[in-house]
């Protein structure tokens, strides 16, 4: 398992987020990912970039999108290149528009747990190789 970047200056600001969820955030941690199989990390430091979620064992990040990371044309190019980064490093970014959280949680849930399972098998498989 590699070691990913992480920019300790950013402790501070992830602690907030951590300390300060948005509702979407609240329901999804406290209702499914906190007691998920395998262990997943809120507000985790990857570089310069505080992910939402994130599962280690899976490499899957999953991020939580409000109206702001969206413009006419689709997502912002920030997020464009923040997805591209951590996709250069191996890692599978999951995102959700805040109203998938509030309507239609329960197939949220099952997408984040098959694609983690998915993720798992496939670096199960890239292991035995070596």
């Amino acid at each position: 398992m590699k070691i990913l970047p992480r920019n300790k200056k950013l402790k501070p600001h992830s602690t907030q987020l951590r300390n300060e969820p948005t509702p979407q955030e609240r329901r999804l941690w406290y209702n499914f990912l906190r007691t998920a199989s395998p262990q997943w990390n809120r507000q985790r430091i990857i570089d310069s970039y505080v992910v939402d979620f994130f599962c280690r064992k899976a490499d899957l990040v999953i991020e939580l999108d409000g109206g702001q990371h969206y413009d006419g044309d689709g997502l912002i190019e920030y997020d464009q290149v923040r997805t591209e980064y951590l996709e250069a490093l191996g890692l599978k970014v999951l995102r959700f528009k805040n109203s998938e959280i509030d309507n239609s949680f329960p197939a949220v849930c099952k997408k984040i747990q098959s694609e983690t399972l998915r993720r798992l098998a496939k670096l199960s498989q890239k292991e035995e190789r070596k």
